[in-house]
């Protein structure tokens, strides 16, 4: 909270915009000389938000980073920015005007809503965490549609507002937290507050086993560059029990049509590799149907298909070889096609692609993608290049 009250000041807000873009080989160099002219808790406390900041930029973008306060946890934890605005609109969409913003943290999500028009109550119950999410709403001139509120979420009554969201915190002291029940607040708490409310939406971990999330539920899965960030359980849609993967940018949204597992089938020429957000969603079949495939293997999220037909929610490759797992083969044919790009991908199998690229050691012009995986549970090596 010092260091906060201390960049605040005119001074801090100065010494900041002097050592933005401080590289982190010269910060002794800076700090020894800017200790000449300012305490050194000031300093100190310049340099750690300028790292902050610059670790912030690929969640916020540069522009609105370098005007925010962090504290590391909230670097760390943040709703990165496009997922935030994704989530804000779909709440526009429902006619949401005001929000409860519950475990707030820095106030990524809130900053969302408001600039999607929503009036939000942001509560932490971290003094340092408030002060922060205060500080960042008046930063981004968004403190007119932000109330920063310092309290216990599971006391701050709700009724005034058009929906909840809630962001329990999923990190303990060692690390993240995996059980539901052990998120803060526990996700049996937040479902009762999102059943409380007209419309609501629940952050939660990206590997939440299906059979947890509550049948009042729509279930959102959500990656965001093909990196599977999170998911949402939302409440009070016109879809309860429905689920869905979503990819950013765009966005793109897959639903789940209640199809049975793909079938397994012999490998044809072209391979598709579904998007995380839709493998967590269960929706591998929703694709397989799509491209007109099958899965190589009952238990891993490949799907094979003889014809290319090219969707959003999974990239494809054409397949040139298939070998049995055997490095001195590949390595012969990587020399043959003069392969010296070698992008390694696997699902199903123990090899480190690390491991394997130094063992072939590929050298030449062209590129190729080599998937280690099984094929009717035997360990397969599947060469191909993206289809274009």
């Amino acid at each position: 909270m010092n260091d906060l009250a201390l960049l605040l000041s005119p001074e801090g807000r100065a010494l900041l915009d002097e050592v933005r873009d401080t590289e982190p080989a010269r910060e002794l160099a800076v700090a020894t000389r800017l200790r000449r002219d300012h305490p050194a808790e000031l300093v100190s406390a310049a340099l750690g938000q300028a790292r902050l900041r610059q670790r912030a930029a690929a969640k916020f973008g540069a522009e609105d980073a370098g005007r925010m306060f962090f504290t590391p946890n909230g670097v760390e934890q943040s709703t990165r920015a496009s997922v935030a605005a994704y989530r804000a609109g779909r709440l526009r969409e429902l006619g949401v005007t005001s929000v409860a913003d519950l475990c707030c943290g820095i106030g990524g999500d809130a900053i969302a809503l408001a600039r999607a028009g929503i009036r939000v109550l942001a509560v932490d119950r971290d003094p340092v965490t408030a002060a922060t999410a205060r500080a960042n709403a008046e930063a981004l001139g968004l403190a007119g549609l932000i109330e920063v509120r310092e309290a216990d979420v599971t006391e701050v009554d709700t009724a005034g507002y058009d929906a909840v969201f809630v962001d329990p915190a999923r990190r303990g002291g060692r690390g993240r937290v995996f059980d539901p029940e052990a998120y803060s607040p526990p996700l049996s708490w937040a479902v009762g507050a999102a059943l409380a409310a007209p419309r609501a939406a629940l952050k939660i971990a990206p590997g939440i086993p299906h059979e947890v999330v509550p049948a009042a539920a729509e279930a959102e899965w959500i990656s965001d560059g093909g990196d599977v960030k999170e998911a949402v359980l939302w409440f009070g849609t016109d879809a309860p029990g429905a689920v869905r993967a979503t990819l950013l940018p765009g966005p793109r949204t897959l639903l789940g049509r209640g199809l049975p597992d793909p079938a397994v089938r012999p490998v044809g020429r072209y391979l598709y590799e579904p998007d995380g957000a839709v493998i967590r969603a269960h929706l591998v079949a929703e694709v397989a149907e799509e491209v007109g495939g099958g899965l190589l293997d009952p238990t891993i999220a490949y799907v094979t298909a003889d014809e290319p037909r090219p969707t959003p929610y999974a990239t494809g490759y054409e397949i040139t070889d298939r070998l049995p797992f055997n490095v001195k083969k590949l390595k012969a044919l990587l020399r043959e096609r003069e392969v010296g790009t070698l992008t390694v991908k696997k699902r199903g199998s123990a090899v480190e692609p690390e491991e394997l690229r130094r063992k072939v050691r590929p050298q030449g012009p062209n590129a190729a993608t080599v998937f280690l995986t099984r094929v009717a549970g035997a360990p397969t090596m599947l060469i191909g290049r993206p289809l274009r």
